[in-house]
């Protein structure tokens, strides 16, 4: 009896150092990495331009608990967009979570001034050129093709090179506040047309509130002829 306890407690002193191992396990900080990389590929695709994804190192102070599947998160409302963070976590076998800073670059096409604006100028096609650049790094609304400026007139005098933003744009009113507009409702293979009644004005292609008949407020984007197109 005393030799066979003797055996297996050699056999459990030679495992011992193996199953500390696999429970004793670290976290990789690249595979850290290649999760938020995965993460905000996905969130940022559909995005106007060439998307490149650049995540932040992972402080090598840390002593993470191995998880066989980490979870990359944002705060709700964030955008996978410039310079933002991004969480990962575990539930199992151990609970953490971490942040890494990350950065997604969006290359592609917008528009500028070419020549000097004066304030309410109405702007046509040869007053404009089209530039590229990293979008994220623009304010907020820049202009991505001609049609969203030609037309309309900046209320702001604007130098050469401006970057055009659609928010600082004037367009005559396509839609007015309490005109009966037709809603054109449309997704994956189905269209819906109804009747509302505009809570603004809006110029052609600026969004604008609609209430229906039903009394719920939407959001669409206006058009000539009393028109508000809703995409699903």
């Amino acid at each position: 009896m005393k030799k066979h306890f003797l055996s297996l407690l050699s056999v459990l002193v030679a495992f011992a150092p193996l199953a500390q191992a696999q429970t004793g396990g670290r976290q990789s900080p690249e595979a850290l990495r290649q999760t938020v990389q995965q993460f905000l590929q996905v969130q940022s695709n559909g995005l106007p331009g060439q998307v490149t994804v650049t995540v932040g190192a992972v402080d090598p102070r840390l002593n993470l608990a191995a998880c066989p599947a980490p979870q990359a998160f944002m705060a709700p409302g964030s955008r996978a967009w410039g310079k933002s963070t991004v969480g990962v976590r575990c539930t199992a076998p151990a609970s953490w979570t971490i942040y890494l800073q990350a950065n997604v670059a969006v290359v592609g096409d917008y528009i500028a001034s070419a020549v000097p604006l004066a304030q309410g100028q109405t702007i046509d096609a040869t007053q404009l050129v089209t530039m590229q650049g990293d979008l994220a790094a623009l304010p907020a609304g820049i202009a991505t093709n001609m049609e969203q400026v030609v037309g309309a007139s900046t209320n702001m005098s604007l130098p050469a090179g401006t970057p055009m933003r659609t928010d600082t744009l004037r367009r005559p009113p396509v839609v007015k506040q309490g005109q009966l507009v037709r809603v054109v409702s449309s997704g994956n293979g189905f269209q819906v047309a109804s009747e509302g009644r505009a809570i603004g004005n809006a110029g052609d292609g600026q969004t604008v509130q609609v209430r229906t008949q039903g009394g719920q407020q939407i959001s669409g984007i206006a058009r000539a002829g009393g028109l508000v197109e809703v995409a699903f």
